[in-house]
């Protein structure tokens, strides 16, 4: 069976530690050593230990870490291409950048889903409850008076009366909605078939577009070619959408025809014209990693705010819907009471 993957957060604990250690002399192996001993979790202690021997007996950290199965391929190849051009250290750098990315916005994701999810999970429990347990008090009331429930709330008593015979459906989706909430694993595969489903549109593709360009951005400053950077951040977007996969293609494919980075991806809409035009100035005067860095940084920070704004829609729609339900429920069957009460009185 394959090993679980480190997450996001691990990953960058792993790597800015050991970015700390060789920059401080520290061989590999010790280094790896120093590592587990500070290790809470057994299971990592173990893989740490064994990937210290491995050190030890001269393999090099990107077979290390490839070897442990524990870390996702794109580590191990930029880590191998920063061994290369030796940028190792540089190369630790930004994969502990690009998993704070990655990091930040999963949990951008997560709150833009789960809570609104939660919530109005609670406010529909409330309007069940009115329909299935309230209303038919109030009808006996009625019935007791010599009236019934008519119009709305006679139709909500209806609605009612199924949903109470509907039942077992109902609970079914209880247990889901809590599954999704408390089970991870669920809760992210979930996730990945919404963002296969949702396609590259709106503010997920904002978020996509984000992510490639850091990809493009880490590689790039770990000492690939244009053509290389954008061939490894393509094999990132495997597990999304048709049409995000297509334009990563479409990215690539400019490239090796020879049309520029900044290029080709403002025409795949990757970059704004302003990005473009910085990125151009950047690369002529010799600054364009610093100058593709800033601008990564600069969209995952636009990406995080498109989600806190669509978060801030849809809460309060979620609050207005439920509220105008109750309160609709409530004055269905108050006001008629209300108007039998003040005929006995």
């Amino acid at each position: 069976m394959k090993p679980k993957e480190l997450t996001n957060e691990q990953i960058c604990a792993f790597c800015t530690a050991l970015e700390h250690l060789i920059q401080a002399g520290i061989g590999l192996g010790d280094a790896l050593v120093l590592m587990k001993e500070g290790e809470q979790e057994a299971a990592n202690r173990q893989m740490l230990a064994q990937m210290a021997l491995r050190a030890d007996e001269g393999a090099a950290l990107s077979a290390v870490i490839r070897e442990s199965g524990k870390f996702p391929g794109y580590v191990s190849t930029m880590i191998e291409v920063g061994e290369r051009t030796g940028k190792t250290e540089q190369t630790l750098a930004a994969v502990v950048r690009y998993y704070e990315g990655r990091s930040r916005m999963d949990r951008y994701l997560r709150s833009a889903l789960v809570y609104p999810a939660s919530l109005l999970g609670v406010l529909l429990a409330v309007v069940l409850v009115l329909l299935i347990w309230v209303l038919p008090v109030f009808n006996d009331v009625y019935s007791r008076l010599g009236s019934s429930l008519t119009g709305v709330a006679g139709g909500l008593l209806m609605l009612g009366n199924a949903l109470r015979k509907g039942m077992p459906v109902i609970c079914g989706v209880i247990v889901l909605i809590g599954a999704f909430l408390v089970i991870k694993p669920l809760r992210g595969w979930i996730l990945g078939l919404w963002s296969r489903i949702r396609g590259d549109c709106g503010v997920h593709r904002k978020v996509l577009s984000a992510r490639f360009v850091q990809s493009v951005s880490m590689a790039v400053s770990s000492g690939m070619s244009d053509l290389q950077a954008l061939e490894l951040a393509c094999t990132l977007a495997d597990g999304e959408g048709a049409a995000f996969r297509n334009r990563c293609e479409k990215c690539r494919a400019a490239v090796e025809n020879s049309k520029s980075l900044q290029d080709a991806l403002y025409e795949n809409d990757f970059l704004t014209a302003s990005d473009r035009r910085l990125l151009h100035a950047g690369t002529r005067s010799g600054k364009g990693e610093a100058v593709l860095q800033k601008i990564s940084e600069d969209l995952l920070e636009q990406s995080e705010e498109a989600l806190e704004r669509r978060t801030g829609r849809v809460e309060p729609i979620v609050v207005a819907v439920a509220c105008v339900l109750i309160g609709t429920v409530l004055l269905s069957v108050m006001l008629p009471l209300m108007h039998i009460m003040t005929a006995i009185g």
